[in-house]
């Protein structure tokens, strides 16, 4: 059990140590001046010029979901990623329920069912 417990902190350390845009939640960089509000200028069909305010969505990647799923799936790391923290601290705490979570999710990300919290993967398989 113990070179278990070993093994998955040297794999989360070493995720971390070479993964640097990794977030579970969005990160927002403040303008200069907090009063100002970032518009991108669009041409509408007719023509006219629409203006639409910038949304900065973390890009989310079916591969990189996979992986982790893979490697250190027990761990719930994959669904912190994909922006189900309280399943990711549920799958942490059970250690994947035994497993068998983590097989179900395995091929849900696969088969492409198991989603970003905020929509779809930017990058697929």
């Amino acid at each position: 059990m113990k070179k278990v417990i070993r093994l998955s902190v040297m794999l989360i350390a070493l995720f971390c140590a070479f993964d640097t845009s990794f977030a579970a939640f969005p990160v927002l960089e403040s303008p200069a001046n907090a009063d100002e509000t970032t518009i991108i200028v669009t041409n509408d069909v007719d023509g006219q010029e629409a203006p639409q305010e910038a949304t900065d969505s973390g890009e989310k990647s079916q591969l990189v979901a996979l992986l982790l799923c893979l490697l250190v799936g027990p761990l719930g790391i994959h669904r912190f990623y994909l922006g189900y923290v309280g399943i990711g601290i549920i799958q942490l705490l059970t250690f994947g329920a035994f497993g068998i979570w983590t097989l179900i999710d395995l091929i849900m990300i696969i088969t492409g069912d198991l989603k970003p919290k905020d929509g779809e993967y930017d990058k697929t398989l």
